[in-house]
């Protein structure tokens, strides 16, 4: 399994969903993950810092499992199954809670839990830069299609346009 970060999110068109970008903390390959827009904003106002006055959905289910003393080790992306991505929380006392990765993620960003993807995920789901690879094998990892439409987002991508919708 390997450890990914939030990169960010970014609304693309035509449907205008946002997708959550995360990268290999020690690798190259990134996973995109389409989300709602509530997830959306709640990821980004996290990645800002913004504190809203009343808890959001995520900061509540933080307070509930802290009020019961429980601890949120990690968060695992552990299957994806036509386009649909599978998640788990794992707790203290190795409890396991299934859960939408966009959910999870939100709520794992709250408590500084480590986020992994399972490795058949990252091989069927990840996409790497060949450029950073620096080789044609990179090319063969993910279809021709695949690669240029991951291109032209990244050249579109600024760091203001990771931070979502503005408040």
């Amino acid at each position: 399994m390997g450890e990914m970060r939030v990169v960010g999110i970014r609304v693309e068109p035509p449907q205008n969903q946002p997708v959550l970008l995360l990268r290999e903390v020690s690798g190259i390959r990134y996973l995109p993950i389409w989300i709602g827009q509530s997830e959306a904003a709640s990821i980004a106002l996290q990645q800002r810092g913004v504190e809203p006055p009343r808890p959001l959905t995520h900061d509540l289910v933080v307070n509930i499992f802290q009020a019961f003393g429980r601890t949120l080790h990690e968060v695992r992306i552990v299957d994806m199954q036509e386009g649909t991505f599978y998640a788990e929380m794992v707790f203290d006392d190795d409890v396991v809670v299934e859960a939408r990765p966009s959910d999870a993620i939100a709520v794992a960003m709250r408590c500084d839990a480590p986020i992994i993807a399972a490795d058949d995920v990252l091989d069927g789901a990840g996409m790497i830069m060949p450029e950073e690879e620096g080789g044609p094998a990179a090319d063969d990892a993910v279809g021709d299609d695949e690669v240029e439409a991951f291109r032209e987002f990244l050249d579109q991508v600024s760091p203001e346009d990771f931070l979502g919708p503005e408040s």
